[in-house]
């Protein structure tokens, strides 16, 4: 009997001794999230104890934590991102729009048809750029709003490359540029999402035609390794990093109030198909590298 009082009164003890070391452990898994609530710190929440199933609720805790922190940094970097688009998009808009409204009242003013004609040509021009604007706008939110429902296809990557570069040959001719392009004769095909890669074709040239020094080089492989490269001295390794950024463009950085999209586009869309997109500045050149 005494022996049975004896284990009753250890087993008590060893009870009690469990019960305050989960008291403490949840002492500090409190604390340790009060300090994590704010998603602004990285500490990791921990228990001293050897609970196990304690030991469990903090690790999963700590990985919960952690995806709301990720999602958090994105929604912080996306709202900062907005704003400064915001602020480009109002200058670029107030600006032809300004140019619209005085342009206007110097042609109703005016009895000289040439200045009229003059002033109508400037104004059609200024609406034109805010159109164009505002359609990339809208084009830009369908995009980033969901995934479209076009099925992948069996297509060749070569065959669109060399209709896209023949689209732009008009452009070639009038910026002096002849491209260095070499296409492998073996077909490119891949299953893939075709206007997806007509838009990363065109959106490429088009920034290599509006960064490029006067050369081009464009090359894809049979391996379906695609280069586009022309030298580029208005960039830099800092900048480069940060043409694929939604609205980033060397004049937005430089305060000029431009905006830019092709090159996001770009890369969500290389994101949704799963081909490997890279961006480099090697001696002067910038250089964009895409498997498919």
């Amino acid at each position: 009997m005494k022996y049975l009082l004896l284990i009753s009164v250890i087993i008590n003890i060893i009870v009690l001794i469990k019960l305050a070391a989960v008291r403490i452990s949840l002492r500090e898994l409190r604390r340790d999230f009060s300090e994590r609530k704010d998603l602004r710190s990285n500490t990791a929440l921990g228990v001293s104890g050897r609970d196990v199933q304690l030991r469990a609720l903090a690790s999963d805790m700590n990985d919960t934590l952690s995806r709301l922190q990720a999602s958090y940094n994105r929604y912080e970097r996306g709202d900062r991102e907005l704003k400064s688009a915001v602020t480009n998009i109002a200058h670029d808009l107030r600006t032809p729009l300004t140019a619209i409204c005085g342009y206007a009242e110097m042609a109703e003013w005016t009895d000289d048809p040439e200045l009229k004609k003059k002033y109508l040509a400037i104004i059609a021009e200024r609406a034109g750029y805010m159109k164009k604007l505002t359609e990339e706008l809208f084009e830009y939110s369908v995009i980033t709003g969901g995934e479209l429902s076009e099925e992948p296809q069996s297509l060749r990557v070569d065959r669109i490359l060399e209709d896209t570069l023949m689209n732009y040959y008009p452009m070639f001719k009038e910026r002096g540029i002849d491209p260095k392009v070499s296409i492998s004769e073996e077909g490119v095909e891949r299953k893939l999402i075709r206007s997806y890669v007509e838009r990363i074709f065109s959106n490429l040239i088009g920034n290599a035609l509006k960064y490029s020094d006067g050369d081009l080089e464009i090359s894809l492989s049979e391996k379906g390794h695609l280069r586009i490269a022309n030298s580029a001295a208005a960039l830099n390794n800092v900048e480069t990093e940060k043409l694929f950024d939604r609205f980033f463009t060397v004049e937005s950085a430089r305060n000029s109030g431009a905006h830019g999209l092709g090159l996001s586009i770009v890369k969500i869309f290389t994101q949704r198909m799963g081909t490997p997109l890279l961006a480099s500045y090697e001696n002067g050149k910038l250089v964009i590298e895409i498997d498919f």
